[in-house]
């Protein structure tokens, strides 16, 4: 029934992504990473000092490389507006990249491409995603629970501001009128794009979930955003990250 629904899984190998899922189970167990959000403060950030660190890139990072000087070491993308805009440059980073199952409709089966199934209901934080897992209203959600599945003790966080100059529903459909003042891009929803406004409630919700998950099993999410308005986390100045 489930592919009656959804035509677009009938492409993918559960078995296959199941394995390919399974590879990365622990692999990084109790290593640091850095999950890079897209807020504005990215261009108050350093990322430069990230270069030798294990990064979780999202959505439209590639926007950022090129001034990063590298890729990030993972890719996580799963809103399908945003993967609709965004597949010739996804296609091109040669790094591994987890997408949620909506990206079916779009890109295709590839050994650098991991699928997950990426839900908005069933509030739950996932510590597999092999799984159904919820989207918790983000992508930095989804990176936080494949970081979890990999095995990370200490996930960080930077530009990731949890503030956008937009009015509207949660989760609306919008279209940009001119460019866009919430990314660290002017042209990451330029004018005439479609995109959903954010769901704050809802992420918030998610991120203390994920809080509670790492620091159940002895690790912790910090918050070294520039000025971000996020109070889930506890914050740490960006620079003090590197003096630990």
């Amino acid at each position: 029934m489930t592919n009656v629904k959804r035509p677009y899984l009938r492409k993918l190998d559960k078995s296959r992504n199941r394995a390919m899922i399974a590879t990365y189970h622990n692999r990084h167990r109790g290593e640091r990473c850095f999950i890079i959000g897209n807020g504005p403060s990215l261009n108050q950030t350093d990322l430069t000092l990230l270069k030798n660190e294990i990064t979780f890139g999202m959505n439209k990072i590639y926007l950022n490389t090129i001034k990063m000087g590298y890729l990030p070491t993972y890719m996580v993308t799963v809103n399908p507006l945003v993967i609709a805009q965004s597949v010739e440059c996804l296609l091109q980073m040669d790094v591994p990249k987890f997408v949620g199952h909506e990206g079916l409709k779009f890109l295709p089966i590839r050994d650098d491409i991991i699928y997950f199934m990426a839900y908005s209901q069933k509030h739950h934080f996932a510590d597999t995603i092999q799984k159904n897992i919820w989207q918790g209203g983000t992508v930095t959600y989804c990176a936080m629970q494949i970081a979890y599945f990999m095995g990370f003790e200490e996930v960080v966080l930077v530009g990731v501001d949890h503030y956008y100059m937009c009015n509207g529903k949660p989760n609306q459909t919008v279209i940009s009128e001119g460019k866009d003042m919430n990314h660290f891009h002017p042209d990451y929803f330029s004018k005439g794009m479609r995109w959903q406004l954010p769901d704050i409630e809802a992420s918030e919700e998610a991120y203390a979930l994920a809080k509670e998950a790492f620091e159940r099993r002895g690790g912790r999410i910090i918050d070294a955003t520039i000025g971000g308005r996020l109070t889930v986390f506890d914050r740490i100045r960006y620079a003090d990250v590197f003096k630990q």
